[in-house]
Formats: structure tokens, sequence, C-alpha cells
């Protein structure tokens, strides 16, 4: 049976839509899971939304993406992602990237291993324990699967634990929903305010000068600021990269009093509008796949996931 974790997953539901001559009648649906509920089981179709209760699932179950990107599209997104996530202190071990943030989130404090570190492996990962250590930091390295499935068994070896799987996620622009009407207007600027900042500050644990580098220092940038009964209530940073291509959408952030009205929606397509008109085709976002009620959010308004990555960090 499906678990929170197969949420954003491709799955089929053989359910049961009747009986004959005292047998059951099956139909089965294929799409991905975006919602699981203790009464329904809710996919997205190629015929749209559909939602099954519970009570008539005779099985479902995790079935294999419907194709896998290729490696190059992995790579390039990758590297969109991490122009999108610029950590200030950054090396190179032949294609890899190695990047240092004092601590400030593991995207920004982690070997990127695509493409020929110019070395075989394990001197690779030896490399990049002695470039962590030299900084007084546990050495961390995000594995995109399956394209760093080598990486992955080798890190298995050496005794490395991975964090939550995380989703990255993709949709094109034209494909995202209009907001709702009558919500408050979405403020974009160039730089965060100082209220914007508090509410990142509140969701990363602080923020310190590496932080304010990786959060600004992008050439294409705008950041969201949802403004409500005189508060500000939600906050989004907006990106263009990949020479252009992708909107990368990060720290989409609804305050707890303000949820499920609506407001990460708008934020979201303020954000797409204008990475539109700077001339962006597709959006990407990076999801915890634990986190249930964000990537149901983002099914719902398109975004299906590209890949996943781990973030593998060394033994103590």
């Amino acid at each position: 049976m499906l678990r929170q974790q197969d949420v954003g997953h491709r799955i089929v539901v053989r359910r049961i839509v009747g009986i004959r001559e005292g047998r059951p009648l099956f139909s089965d649906a294929l799409g991905e899971l975006v919602e699981l509920s203790e009464t329904h089981i809710t996919l997205s179709t190629d015929r749209g939304r559909l939602q099954v209760p519970v009570d008539e699932v005779h099985r479902a179950k995790r079935v294999p993406p419907a194709r896998r990107p290729t490696a190059a599209a992995v790579v390039a997104l990758e590297l969109a992602a991490d122009e999108a996530w610029p950590a200030p202190v950054r090396g190179r071990l032949g294609d890899w990237l190695l990047r240092g943030a004092e601590g400030w989130t593991g995207r920004a404090n982690s070997a990127l291993p695509i493409g020929d570190p110019d070395r075989p492996l394990p001197a690779a990962l030896d490399a990049v324990e002695r470039w962590y250590a030299d900084r007084g930091q546990p050495a961390m390295v995000n594995t995109p699967l399956p394209l760093a499935a080598p990486v992955g068994a080798e890190l298995d070896a050496r005794g490395w634990t991975a964090r939550p799987p995380v989703l990255v996620q993709t949709a094109p622009l034209t494909a995202l929903p209009a907001g709702r009407p009558g919500l408050p207007p979405v403020g974009l600027s160039a730089t965060p305010s100082a209220e914007w900042l508090a509410v990142a500050a509140g969701r990363k644990g602080g923020l310190p000068d590496a932080a304010r580098h990786v959060l600004t220092a992008v050439d294409r940038i705008r950041f969201a600021h949802l403004h409500a009964d005189g508060r500000l209530l939600a906050v989004g940073r907006g990106t263009v990269t990949g020479e252009g291509r992708w909107l990368g959408l990060t720290l989409i952030e609804v305050l707890p009093e303000a949820r499920r009205r609506g407001f990460a929606g708008a934020v979201i397509q303020a954000l797409a509008d204008w990475g539109h008109a700077e001339g962006a085709t597709h959006a990407f976002l990076q999801v915890e796949q634990r986190n249930a009620p964000a990537v149901a959010l983002y099914q719902r308004l398109g975004f299906t996931t590209h890949h996943t990555y781990l973030t593998r960090v060394a033994p103590a």
C-alpha cells in the first residue's frame, strides 16, 4: 500500500468499480500521487485530477517514471540550480563543484559530483573530505539520482549517511494556473526587505553573512512580498539562470496563521509572470519528499518530478 513518501511519484491504483455475477470489476488508474489521506487517494492523470476513495482501492503501488531525463538534462538543471543558489566559497575538482557557505543550507555546503573529477572516484572523494576538513566543515555531497548512483555506492561503502530525499520538480511557465481572484497583490523587488529577511531567518535558523551572498548574488533576481492585514504574510524568491531558460523558485514561505488562503500560489504566479517576461520558459523548485503538503501544492500547480537527489554526510 502507499505511504506519504510516495506523494509526488508515479503510481498505479486498481479500484473496484462494481460487481458482476458476484465478482468484483476492476479499473486501473495511472498518474502522479498528489495527496494521500485516510479516506482518499488523489492522482494527477492524463485525463485530469482523480480522487479515489480508499474503500474502493483493491491495490495501489508506486511504479517507475514514464521516462527518465537524459544525463545532459540533469546536469543542465543542476548547474542552473547551483547558479541560482551561489555559495560564496567555491572550488573545483575537475568538473565537480565544491561549495561552502558557513554551514548555511546543505545545497550551499556540499560537493556536486557531476562530470569528470579528473581522478579515480575513491581519490576524488578523499579530496572532497580534505577540502571540507581544511575549512572546518563536515564533508557533504549532493548526489543527483540516478546520475550519481556510482558516487552514492562508494559513499555507502564509506559509511556516509543520507538526509531525506529531495524532489527536483519542474513545470512549463505557460502551464502554471492563474492565481485566485481577490487575493492581495504581490510586490516584487530586486532586494529583500528587512521583513523578508526575518521570515527567511525564521525558516532557515538565522542568516550569517554567507547566507546573504547565497540569497542575493544572482544577476536576475526578484523577492516577492505579500502583505495582508498590515503584515507580511508570504514571501518567495525567484531567479533566472541556466542561460535564461530556468526560473528558480526558492523560499516560498507562508506564515502558519495565513496558510490555506492561496497566498503561496499567488507568490509563485507573480514570480512566474516576472520570469516569463525575462524570457524563461520553465520553472524549477526543490522540495523534500517527506513534505507532503508542499508536494501536494506543487502538484496542483502542475509541477512534476524531474529527478531526485540525496545530501550525503560523512561520518563524524
